[in-house]
């Protein structure tokens, strides 16, 4: 049930949108084994003159960007599947923009199964409802 917000530097663009929100989809299900119904994705387009890495503008590098958060349950991904996702989606999210700079930043988010959920019911009680030790 991850909660994905990605932020793309640059202007909007419809067909990269779709392309990396399908991406991510993917190896979210894949690499983490999360379920497509329940991932929720905002998108974010951010001006190349309004993000600066290292104090320079990527307008002023002729470079791109981006950055992405992902909210999952705390211990249900482990250390080489997170380290596998984030190597897999900066590859992909590259292989849509040549020009990316390496400071683009995955950030996955362990929350704790009672702090967090939705449609009104925590990840614990979830767990706690599935019966399982």
């Amino acid at each position: 049930m991850p909660h994905i917000v990605l932020q793309f530097s640059g202007e909007h663009n419809a067909t990269l949108m779709h392309q990396a929100v399908e991406v991510i989809q993917d190896l979210t299900a894949t690499v983490l084994g999360k379920d497509r119904p329940v991932m929720a994705i905002s998108v974010q387009f951010i001006a190349d003159d309004q993000w600066f890495i290292g104090g320079e503008t990527l307008k002023t590098l002729a470079r791109s960007a981006f950055h992405l958060d992902i909210s999952i349950t705390d211990e249900t991904n482990t250390k080489a599947e997170k380290s596998r996702f984030v190597r897999e989606l900066y590859q992909a999210l590259a292989a849509l923009r040549p020009d990316l700079h390496d400071v683009s930043y995955i950030h996955l988010i362990d929350a704790r199964a009672a702090a967090y959920g939705y449609g009104g019911r925590t990840q614990e009680w979830r767990h706690q409802q599935a019966g399982v030790a």
